[in-house]
């Protein structure tokens, strides 16, 4: 998006028709609101970017189908200029025509038409250039048909638009097809608005509509339309004042048959306008992140670099993009619902004055007056900025601009401001609402993720502190190391041709997080359909299961309005945390998977363990939902985003940690519960508490050793030209064991029969090497080592016999003879290495031996 620079932020507000409860759609679900089908189409709104177009920002839902808009807005429009009563000079009208017509052309590029076009919805920025307001709600009301208004003013719509009519659809379930507008439609209006700039005057002011819509039909019955018009209005002398050029562009404007009109892109090679052109360089839409071609192309600077340097007095609010703005605006305080009704533009009415005077048994009623307010209010409420300002009076210049190059640059901390350090501490939702604290921080990655994939170790770094809600789709994109030309793979992709999987995908989406008033929408069914199709097609080795639905929906919500980068991520996502867990038979990968996490158990918590392999309540039962969607089928969206913020930083083995941490919390109740009330506990899984089950996996997984998750069918080792090696500071997180070069103390794959007849995991000798400080002082900072002036927190007992103990030993083990040890009973024998084993207990311990043989009987 563009900065905000001179502009303010407008709210306006209309509602979507209502529809009948007892209507059911003809997959015999509830029909969704007109109110979420227009959020959905209102989305695609927000990437339409032009110098000639008001920059939409969002679009709120309140009470009884009622939307707010939220988009640029400028103060001045030509409804000021005709106010004025002047004729408007003709080469100021040939420079405002050339501004609507290349805001019109660039909307009909995207396939959209006003509609409404008029002159107080043609605003004149500071600078004197066009700038075209709601030019999307012709779109976002599917053409008029989610709304109980028409589209459009009467004395500026088209013939043809007034030919057709107001059509309302009879049957809700099967919605009219109507014809609708095309882009020759906002010629007429413009024509019309301009024949007005020529004389100064509005047309048809002193008729009622009726008589207006008659005038505007009857017209074609005649040869000159001008000339008919100017009489009509009195103001022929006017027109004939004007250059025969200028009546010759007002003629094609109001030509009246549609197929003789000219469209936007014909007026705009007009001869009349070569001139005109001349002085408008062409637009370049910046380039994406994500994007083949180069970003810095079409990259200008002044002549004068002394231009850059601003003064202190610069507003730098204004320098940020108003998508920006209008998120920090709506952290100090602001309230869109408020700021309408101190305007009087929402009123409320008392209950008692909406009742009918009849209402019969079957829900009919009569006598209840029109409810006006379902009609269009077309006023624009200033948002203003005060509070916002107030609130960042005191954040420097230098918060905006902050250098990513420079001497501190290479130590472990954020770059964000040392006066943040305290908010840095503060739990997560606070730091989220904190005004100041997330503007350092949405600058801050703005241009860590400008600078992507040069950046990308720094974007790693302060990702770790937390991550802005306003940037987090894109950051995460950076995490999974998406690059390239993602758009034109995603576009080479077929998702149009019937497969086998399409009966499954269109079941499942409509009960995947619908909820949330986006994914619910038309809109976000046909992005789910696009994106889980292009990826089913895209890996024909693997298969669509059903989860695969939740686990697309953090990715799409993320980035509505971009599919291609929603599938990226959705591909470099699976082969990392889900590594053929889409096989047709992945019956062999789930068991492991399941295996190493009952082991995870095991080890951090032994007594939770014991207990829920004493009831049979094994992983099977509960968890493979959570590892086959990770998470996303078991929790709500707000609660994913703050948990994969975590776990896009770990590597593949983070989710068993957080799959421990989550049995942590529901410990008191498992340990307390059979089987059968376990059962009943999972089958609606009570409240989570999201903070404290990412603080104790970060936990789990720093103690936990690297070789303990080892899992035989993991994502094979990358190459060396992934890149891999770029993270090398991370790398104790983020770098998985089977990445790691292989020696002859590296831990072998065993087969899943021998995997699940052990209870605790294995490690690898260069772990307990590791661990244990053998090689000396290593640079990792784990849990498990001991620290200075204290005993060790990891302590190793040998169970071989003890002649062979004797002849050599890792330094500080013990020594539990294996065939000794136990009683006929099977308990343990006391001793005093046996007593050294009860003072360990919580600690991790290490079994060593010669054999694996006896590896399933050792129980600790």
């Amino acid at each position: 998006m563009f900065p905000l620079k001179d502009a303010v932020m407008g709210a306006s507000t209309f509602f979507a028709s209502a529809l009948p409860h007892d209507v059911c759609g003809s997959n015999g679900l509830p029909l969704t609101p007109n109110s979420i089908k227009i959020l959905g189409r209102f989305q695609i709104l927000k990437t339409i970017t032009h110098p000639r177009l008001c920059q939409y920002v969002d679009i709120s839902r309140g009470k009884h189908e009622r939307l707010v808009v939220t988009a640029e807005h400028c103060e001045k429009s030509l409804e000021d200029l005709l106010r004025e009563r002047k004729p408007v000079s003709f080469s100021s009208i040939l420079r405002i025509a050339y501004e609507v017509l290349q805001g019109l052309q660039y909307m009909n590029k995207h396939g959209m038409v006003h509609r409404a076009l008029s002159p107080h919805n043609i605003l004149l920025d500071r600078e004197g250039h066009i700038k075209l307001a709601k030019f999307g709600l012709y779109h976002m009301t599917a053409h008029g048909v989610d709304v109980d208004f028409p589209i459009g003013y009467p004395s500026y719509l088209a013939p043809e638009v007034i030919a057709q009519g107001f059509v309302k659809p009879s049957d809700h379930t099967q919605c009219e097809k109507l014809l609708p507008s095309g882009p020759k439609s906002d010629v007429w209006s413009l024509g019309i608005i301009l024949f007005e700039l020529c004389v100064g005057r509005k047309l048809f002011q002193s008729l009622d509509i009726a008589e207006k819509l008659k005038l505007l039909l009857t017209l074609g019955c005649v040869d000159d339309i001008v000339t008919v018009l100017a009489e009509e209005h009195g103001c022929l002398d006017i027109i004939k004042e004007l250059p025969e050029n200028a009546i010759a562009l007002l003629k094609k404007f109001l030509t009246f048959q549609p197929s003789k009109r000219p469209t936007p892109d014909q007026l705009l090679c007009d001869n009349v306008f070569s001139e005109v052109a001349s002085i408008y360089p062409c637009f370049h839409k910046p380039a994406s992140l994500f994007s083949s071609s180069l970003r810095c192309a079409n990259l200008t600077l002044p002549e004068d670099i002394t231009q850059l340097c601003k003064d202190e007095d610069c507003d730098y609010l204004a320098e940020r993009s108003i998508e920006e703005v209008y998120y920090l605006w709506c952290l100090a305080g602001g309230d869109l619902e408020k700021e309408l009704v101190n305007k009087e533009i929402i009123r409320s009415k008392p209950p008692i004055c909406t009742l009918p005077n009849f209402l019969f048994e079957d829900g009919e009623s009569f006598g209840r007056g029109r409810d006006r307010s379902s009609l269009l209010d077309d006023t624009t409420v200033i948002l203003s900025l005060c509070q916002l300002r107030n609130r960042l009076k005191d954040v420097g210049g230098e918060a905006f601009y902050p250098l990513l190059e420079d001497e501190q640059s290479n130590l472990p901390h954020s770059n964000s401001n040392n006066e943040l350090s305290a908010a840095a501490n503060l739990p997560l939702i606070i730091r989220e609402r904190d005004t100041e604290y997330q503007l350092h921080r949405i600058v801050l990655f703005d241009r860590l993720l400008k600078a992507y994939p040069y950046k990308k170790n720094q974007v790693w770094k302060e990702a770790r502190v937390d991550i802005p809600p306003l940037m987090r789709g894109l950051t995460w994109a950076a995490l999974l190391g998406v690059e390239g030309a993602i758009q034109t793979k995603y576009d080479a992709i077929d998702k149009d041709t019937p497969i086998p999987t399409d009966r499954q995908i269109e079941v499942d989406i409509p009960r995947c997080h619908q909820y949330d008033e986006l994914l619910s929408s038309p809109e976000g069914h046909a992005k789910f359909r696009r994106v889980l199709k292009a990826w089913v097609v895209s890996h024909p080795d693997l298969v669509y299961w059903q989860g695969l639905d939740s686990l697309c929906a953090p990715f799409l919500y993320l980035n509505f309005n971009n599919e291609a980068l929603a599938y990226a991520c959705m591909s470099a996502f699976i082969p990392k945390y889900l590594y053929n867990f889409f096989l047709k038979d992945n019956s062999h990968v789930i068991q492991e998977y399941l295996t190493v996490f009952s082991q995870m158990i095991a080890f951090h918590d032994p007594e939770l363990s014991n207990h829920l392999n004493e009831i049979g309540f094994i992983p099977d039962l509960y968890a493979i939902p959570w590892f086959l969607t990770m998470f996303t089928h078991v929790f709500p969206l707000h609660k994913i985003f703050h948990l994969w913020d975590t776990l896009l930083l770990g590597n593949s083995s983070f989710p068993f940690c957080i799959g421990v941490a989550i049995l942590q919390q529901l410990r008191d109740r498992l340990l307390a519960n059979g089987f059968n009330e376990c059962i009943l506990l999972f089958s609606d899984l009570p409240e989570i508490d999201i903070e404290r089950c990412v603080r104790e996996s970060v936990n789990l997984f720093c103690w936990t050793p690297k070789s303990a998750t080892y899992r035989q069918h993991a994502q094979p080792p990358k190459q060396a030209s992934d890149g891999s090696g770029s993270r090398d500071s991370m790398s104790c997180f983020t770098a998985d064991y089977q990445d790691a070069p292989k020696s002859d103390l590296s831990r072998d794959s065993i087969q899943l029969n021998d995997l699940k007849a052990e209870v605790s995991p294995r490690i690898s000798a260069e772990d307990l090497i590791d661990l244990c400080e053998l090689t000396g002082p290593s640079h990792f900072k784990t849990p498990t080592k001991k620290t200075k002036s204290s005993k060790p927190k990891l302590l190793v007992v040998d169970i071989r016999n003890s002649e062979d103990f004797n002849r050599g030993h890792i330094s500080g083990s013990i020594n539990i003879p294996f065939g000794s040890a136990f009683t006929a009973e099977g308990e343990l024998i006391q001793c005093p290495a046996t007593a050294t084993l009860q003072s360990f207990k919580g600690r991790v311990v290490v079994i060593v031996g010669h054999v694996v043989k006896n590896t399933a009987c050792v129980s600790l």
